[in-house]
């Protein structure tokens, strides 16, 4: 308390001990979080939806209104996804998916333009690449049905499962507001109530948190979404991109090598090997559900912070980037992508984090560039646009029509019944509740036992590194997460951290995964 309080809020030192044990008090019985309107808030942890298994409800008022209040937070640069490096190219299909999707994109000899925008998540715009960091992975696919965007990470999963969590998230992996230093404490004490996030934190302390180039690494759509056929048949599917240059990480010790010769690496090593015409390419791989099979898993496959493992792979296509920017402000910069740009044949699921990015991200780009930022070129769609949404800030668009309402028999704009989303059958009362099936550490234990000696070394070293500052509680409930998703790993970050490891197993052991 004394170290973060300082003495210059107490005039009379004299008073200090009677004033901190005040506060001590206040600490213990805390007043009740509110949203900016003063109301209470009943539950900060779990967004509303439509039974057990359903959607988001819109009107969850913390969730909108929270996301609505974060994605304001910082202008002109994103408050996440800061720093980014763009190319465009070409997504080619090899494998017909027309009995899964009625999206043309998918439709099997088809070309479609696309611009990638490959990021640093939580650092700013100009962070070193070599921090450990996820990796934004974002694709806009310019197709004959609209814009598609798919927005993912290098990462197959995520560190939370429920989008009311996002803005906390991101706040503890920020730089602490007064020192504007990062501070690992910050992030496990924050994490230590977060057991979901136990994989991909292992993730991120392993080598793959420090990518060595953007072309050698994987990408992931990480939410599950849905493909809709011409029959009106639903399948729940997830993206990955296989790189077809391998994958390449970086080392601890490569990093600080690196780091003293190049902060940008990522990106020299992009923008050169497109400017020597080595085109990077990927070849894009779905995973395949059926509606009745999400009940089959001893998991919930929708949850963001999990893999589907066992579950075979179909090739769709392959990318190739063969084309720098012009201007990088005005494409790179100036891209907005959001989860909710999709086209008939593509849908969102009910997954609970992106539920909440279908929102979170339109709405933050709209922030950004303003209400008609999907006229700025890079962000317009090959095909005309044809709706009633008028003026607004930089509006440069030439629409001589009178009419901008619908429906009008003086200018029809029909609605195709193809175009309708999929129905989705609903059971149960609204709720704020925890998924049913969390299984927190089993795939951060299968994870931890697939890498190498050396490469669970260098997690083991990092991880620690990272815990060691942290306080006391808080680190030793992150290891026990460790522990309780493989022995030998909590049992390797515990030494480095200096935990205590009869404590770890005492805490392991009331673990349920």
């Amino acid at each position: 308390m004394n170290s973060t309080l300082g003495l210059g809020a107490f005039p009379h030192r004299r008073t200090f001990g009677v004033l901190t044990a005040s506060l001590l008090t206040f600490s213990v019985h805390a007043a009740p979080l509110t949203r900016d309107n003063g109301a209470t808030v009943g539950d900060n942890q779990n967004s509303q939806t439509a039974g057990a298994n359903g959607p988001v409800l819109l009107q969850d008022v913390q969730l909108i209104q929270k996301l609505q209040r974060f994605d304001r937070e910082r202008i002109p640069e994103r408050v996440v996804h800061a720093r980014g490096t763009g190319a465009h190219g070409t997504f080619t299909v090899t494998n017909d998916l027309r009995d899964l999707s009625k999206a043309k994109v998918f439709a099997a000899g088809q070309v479609t333009p696309v611009f990638v925008r490959f990021s640093a998540v939580v650092h700013g715009n100009h962070s070193p690449e070599t921090l450990r960091d996820p990796r934004g992975f974002a694709t806009k696919f310019y197709t004959s049905d609209g814009n598609w965007d798919l927005v993912g990470n290098n990462f197959p999963t995520f560190f939370i499962r429920d989008a009311i969590k996002f803005p906390d998230m991101v706040h503890a992996f920020k730089p602490d507001p007064r020192t504007n230093l990062d501070d690992d404490s910050r992030r496990f004490d924050f994490f230590s109530h977060v057991p979901e996030a136990t994989r991909t934190l292992t993730e991120l302390y392993s080598n793959s948190g420090t990518p060595a180039s953007y072309r050698e690494m994987d990408g992931n759509g990480v939410h599950a979404y849905k493909l809709v056929n011409a029959k009106g048949e639903v399948h729940y599917v997830k993206f990955h991109w296989k790189s077809l240059q391998g994958i390449k990480n970086l080392s601890p010790k490569q990093v600080a090598t690196v780091q003293g010769q190049d902060y940008s690496h990522m990106t020299n090593d992009l923008v050169t090997n497109i400017n020597k015409g080595n085109f990077p390419k990927w070849d894009l791989y779905i995973q395949v559900l059926n509606p009745q099979d999400l009940s089959k898993f001893d998991f919930d496959p929708l949850d963001a912070t999990k893999i589907w493992p066992n579950v075979p792979e179909r090739k769709v296509g392959q990318m190739v980037l063969n084309r720098n920017p012009a201007n990088v402000f005005q494409e790179t910069e100036q891209v907005a992508m959001a989860p909710a740009n999709v086209v008939p044949g593509i849908e969102p699921s009910e997954d609970r984090l992106l539920q909440g990015r279908v929102f979170s991200y339109a709405d933050t780009q709209m922030y950004r560039l303003g209400a008609n930022a999907l006229q700025l070129p890079i962000n317009a769609p090959k095909v005309a646009v044809n709706n009633g949404n008028q003026d607004g800030a930089m509006n440069v668009g030439a629409t001589q029509s009178g009419v901008n309402y619908q429906p009008s028999r003086l200018q029809p704009r029909e609605e195709p019944q193809s175009a309708r989303y999929s129905e989705l059958a609903l059971s149960g009362s609204t709720q704020q509740a925890k998924i049913q099936r969390e299984q927190n550490f089993k795939q951060a234990g299968d994870l931890y036992r697939s890498l190498s000696k050396q490469e669970r070394q260098d997690l083991i070293d990092s991880f620690g590194g990272s815990l060691a500052t942290t306080d006391d509680e808080s680190k030793h409930i992150i290891l026990s997460f460790l522990y309780k998703a493989d022995p030998e790993y909590g049992t390797g970050v515990t030494n480095v951290a200096k935990g205590d490891l009869s404590r770890v197993k005492a805490l392991a052991a009331k673990l349920v995964d």
